[in-house]
């Protein structure tokens, strides 16, 4: 399981009451969120790009694809440890004063150590699982032709191994007075 070392600058959250410890809380974020933000660095320019991804908990990794050559793969091949993050925003809360307005929000971010996926059997594997994901209702063979081999050439598929994570929440009790869903619809 994935770990939670209070000492660990990459995972502690500075306002621990939103902290979140629960394992499985942040493997149901991570499952049901729908984009992930994929943090990499090469040499000494950091990228930052939005992936549809799926968290596999059999293996405690996390996989996407890209196109088979570009920025990403360059960079995971040059230095694949990775840092990724998921979130969701609730309702905003307005209030008296501007320094006290907020919102709620659930959040996780993960860190780990990419890798190209090279065996054809486990790229298979890490599409059909975004397939699964993103298609849930339509199924290989039936509604569409599983993948095949030759196609794996013109795809980049990743492993994020997760070495840790941390989760953040921030939830308003009851119903506070003004809170609303953005975008505001007025009355």
């Amino acid at each position: 399981m994935m770990t939670h070392d209070p000492a660990s600058l990459r995972t502690t959250v500075r306002r621990q009451d939103r902290a979140v410890q629960d394992d499985a809380w942040i493997a149901a974020l991570l499952t049901q969120a729908s984009v992930a933000y994929l943090a990499m660095a090469h040499a000494e320019q950091p990228f930052i790009n939005s992936n549809l991804f799926v968290y596999d908990p059999t293996r405690a990794a996390i996989y996407f694809h890209t196109a088979r050559d570009g920025r990403t793969r360059t960079t995971i091949e040059a230095n694949p440890r990775v840092c990724l993050s998921v979130g969701e925003m609730g309702r905003l809360l307005p209030a008296a004063t501007a320094l006290e307005f907020s919102v709620e929000y659930a959040g996780v971010t993960v860190f780990g150590t990419a890798h190209v996926v090279i065996d054809a059997e486990e790229a298979a594997y890490g599409l059909q699982l975004l397939l699964d994901k993103y298609f849930p209702h339509m199924h290989p063979g039936q509604d569409y032709r599983p993948i095949m081999a030759q196609e794996l050439a013109y795809t980049s598929v990743y492993r994020i191994d997760i070495e840790e994570w941390s989760g953040k929440r921030k939830t308003a009790s009851g119903d506070p007075e003004g809170a609303f869903f953005y975008p505001y619809r007025g009355e």
